[in-house]
């Protein structure tokens, strides 16, 4: 069995008009919701061993935020091909993925198409199609290997924006 957690950056920072996308850092509520996310993953047991996470500053500050409440430190790497990722990208990177729970942060609309191809059964929640800021699937693969991984494979475990996250 395989678990992948797939996040979507926290919100992030449109002050400075002359930043480049890729440089974009996380706003306030961002920090937050990070914060929120990461308890939040904790508290239900979802911790990840290894995490795959676009290169951009927004998705690597969603991770610091996040990173705080697990326990351990999972293996963090930095993967430029999930910078606005197509599901086919996101899929090919999760191939190679080592671990048995791997988190995968990146942006839409890559994200929310790949969480949308991934379940067979999509969560009840009205947020999953949009995939907001910080939404956060967690889903299970009946697996040995993730090269195993197909579209329509995957079990629905448990999903969440940050804004549902009591604190």
């Amino acid at each position: 069995m395989k678990r992948l957690i797939l996040t979507r950056h926290a919100k992030s920072s449109w002050d400075d008009p002359l930043t480049p996308d890729h440089d974009r850092p996380l706003n306030d509520r961002g920090k937050a919701a990070a914060a929120d996310l990461g308890q939040w993953l904790a508290s239900r047991g979802h911790v990840p061993d290894e995490v795959l996470c676009s290169d951009a500053l927004r998705t690597r500050k969603t991770f610091s935020g996040i990173a705080p409440a697990l326990p351990g430190t999972p293996l963090l790497e930095l993967k430029p091909a999930l910078y606005h990722a197509g599901p086919d990208v996101m899929m090919a990177v999760l191939r190679h993925a080592m671990a048995e729970t791997v988190m995968m942060i990146g942006h839409n609309p890559g994200i929310a198409e790949f969480a949308a191809r991934l379940v067979a059964h999509p969560p009840a929640n009205p947020e999953f199609a949009r995939y907001p800021t910080g939404a956060t699937l967690v889903v299970e693969f009946d697996v040995k290997d993730w090269g195993q991984v197909t579209f329509g494979s995957g079990v629905t475990v448990d999903f969440v924006v940050p804004s549902e996250i009591v604190a």
